[in-house]
């Protein structure tokens, strides 16, 4: 079975009523798509993008969401004698212009990348000072996204002013090109953007470029985020575990239209084991990063297709509500790996139609029970027990009971499937607000229990496993 487009024209998502920074009319709800960064590098072309895209639509991810093909460093050959960006003509032998049509023919969006120093990362050539010029050449290529970097960015960095200036620059280069063009801005974490990027971007990188290692640490990314998160060199090879705790003093700044950034997704990528890949993807979902896949499409297995199209959390991602879950607790626990002691958090937040999120994260090193009380859970309705939430009942949904059999993601993969009504949602036909408007099952989970009036919920999970889960009121 292939996935039909659905998908007649390339249109903006009108903004929502509650968004506070209208940058542009995009990202109302979390950026979804592709990246090849994190699996291709800088060995990328104009065939890696296009078949990339035609995989991510057959294999039904499009139809889920994910919406925009990334073209991340390296693809530039300088610029002309007036000034214009080139394009590298042999891994784009047809040019930019064409890589778009070709994405949008196939209803996707087109990203490209660039980077607010003399030089991208790669050491190609960047935007600091060319943004007017480079955003007016992005239009004319109809580029839909920017991944906006910021190596070589000559020392204008240090201080807030200093850095949301720069990236205003290109920002507003952008706006006035007159396209729709969501701007993901890529500075790690620097000078603090959670303070001020709402007003500047859709959304921020918020710590160093993520590695696909749970837990592991790493001397190139210093900063834990342990006790606060102040750090002069966010750094790199930072575990999914790092930069979530980094996350959790300041999710709460995202807002729809602009959002904390986590990083592109390690799903796929074969650093973590499916309970950590679960945890991974679950958690991005719960605190509204944008959810860009980073994995080889070509070379996706049937676990990897599982998690990355489980309608139930990619409902919590896409929760028009928009509110990032918030940790509410951790604690240290005595077993151990080889990367120090565990931990275990208790992670909720509100979600669309008055249902509530709760995450249980199990960052030890081995199995165990866990639990959350009401009073935990509505803690920021009414402290100590006093929300009025805590005396009612709930109905508790499991958002990953329903996962798509590895059989059934065989058959996908293999285009042997027939019928898949009971795994994949289409969010181009039907938004995921209006399938939760309609109580669409699929975006529910599977309803495993109640918690009564007062009560607690309690689950065993396994090593560096997550319970993801919707209460909805009795």
């Amino acid at each position: 079975m292939r996935f039909s487009l659905v998908l007649t024209a390339m249109v903006t998502v009108s903004r929502s009523a509650e968004a506070l920074y209208p940058i542009n009319e995009l990202a109302v709800t979390p950026a979804m798509g592709w990246n090849n960064w994190n699996a291709f590098g800088c060995s990328v072309n104009e065939d890696l993008l296009l078949s990339t895209a035609e995989k991510v639509a057959a294999f039904g991810l499009r139809d889920v969401g994910y919406q925009y093909i990334v073209l991340d460093d390296c693809w530039s050959a300088g610029r002309d004698k007036d000034g214009n960006l080139l394009h590298d003509s042999e891994k784009f032998p047809h040019g930019m212009k064409y890589v778009a049509d070709r994405l949008h023919s196939l209803g996707f969006r087109f990203g490209m990348y660039s980077d607010a120093g003399s030089s991208t990362c790669g050491q190609y050539v960047g935007s600091l000072g060319y943004e007017k010029q480079d955003a007016k050449t992005f239009a004319s290529w109809d580029v839909d996204y920017l991944k906006y970097d910021n190596c070589f960015n000559e020392g204008l960095s240090g201080t807030a002013k200093i850095t949301s200036e720069r990236y205003r620059t290109m920002g507003h280069a952008l706006n006035a090109t007159g396209r729709q063009i969501l701007y993901s801005m890529c500075n790690w974490g620097e000078d603090y953007p959670w303070k001020w990027a709402q007003t500047v971007a859709n959304s921020w990188r918020m710590s160093g470029d993520i590695y696909d290692s749970f837990d592991r640490p790493d001397p190139r990314c210093p900063c834990t985020g342990d006790e606060g998160y102040d750090c002069s060199f966010p750094g790199f090879h930072c575990s999914a575990m790092n930069i979530l705790n980094k996350a959790a003093a300041f999710v709460h700044t995202s807002t729809p239209g602009a959002w904390n950034d986590l990083d592109m997704l390690e799903v796929g990528n074969g650093g973590m084991d499916d309970e950590e890949y679960k945890t991974h993807f679950s958690m991005w979902a719960a605190v509204k990063s944008p959810l860009l896949m980073g994995n080889d499409i070509a070379a996706l297995d049937t676990k990897t297709l599982s998690i990355l199209t489980n309608p139930a959390v990619l409902a919590v991602s896409q929760d028009p509500v928009g509110s990032p879950a918030i940790r509410r607790w951790r604690y240290y626990v005595n077993d151990t790996d080889a990367y120090g002691q565990g931990e275990i958090q208790m992670w909720s937040g509100p979600l669309f139609g008055g249902d509530q999120l709760v995450a249980l994260l199990n960052a030890g090193n081995s199995t165990r029970t866990m639990n959350a009380s009401l009073a935990d859970i509505f803690y920021d309705y009414g402290p100590e027990g006093t929300a009025p939430e805590v005396n009612e009942s709930w109905d508790i949904h499991d958002l990953w009971a329903n996962r798509m059999d590895d059989a059934t993601a065989q058959n996908v993969i293999d285009d042997t499937a027939t019928n898949l009504t009971a795994f994949y949602y289409n969010a181009t036909e039907t938004s995921y607000k209006d399938g939760l408007a309609a109580n669409n099952t699929l975006l529910l989970g599977k309803l495993t229990g109640t918690v009564a009036a007062g009560g607690a919920i309690e689950t065993v999970l396994p090593r560096h496993g997550i319970a993801l889960l919707r209460l909805r009121k009795r």
